[in-house]
């Protein structure tokens, strides 16, 4: 991950947040996931389907920063395009019958 604006302890607190989202979003997923299967409502499915989308955005985005080299502005907005898709989902999922 290189980045020359950057100084080490920002990239390392950059990737901590990143890992503490991974791991909250992750539980939020297997738990929105697992309502789903214990009732079969659908918006369960959803907002499980929404969150996993958020955490699936932001693992992309720093794996793409990390592993191509890719500038921080196209991560920043790979995460966000993500994040809004998933909050669509959620949206729905808070609306659906």
């Amino acid at each position: 991950m290189v980045h020359t604006a950057a100084s080490p302890a920002v990239v390392s607190l950059i990737v901590a947040v990143k890992t503490a989202i991974l791991v909250l979003g992750g539980l939020i997923t297997y738990f929105s996931y697992k309502a789903y299967r214990n009732t079969g409502e659908g918006s369960l499915r959803a907002l499980a389907i929404g969150f996993g989308i958020i955490t699936f955005g932001a693992l992309l985005a720093g794996v793409l920063d990390a592993l191509l080299d890719i500038s921080l502005a196209f991560g920043v907005l790979i995460d966000a395009v993500l994040t809004l898709i998933g909050f669509a989902v959620i949206t729905y999922s808070l609306y659906s019958d």
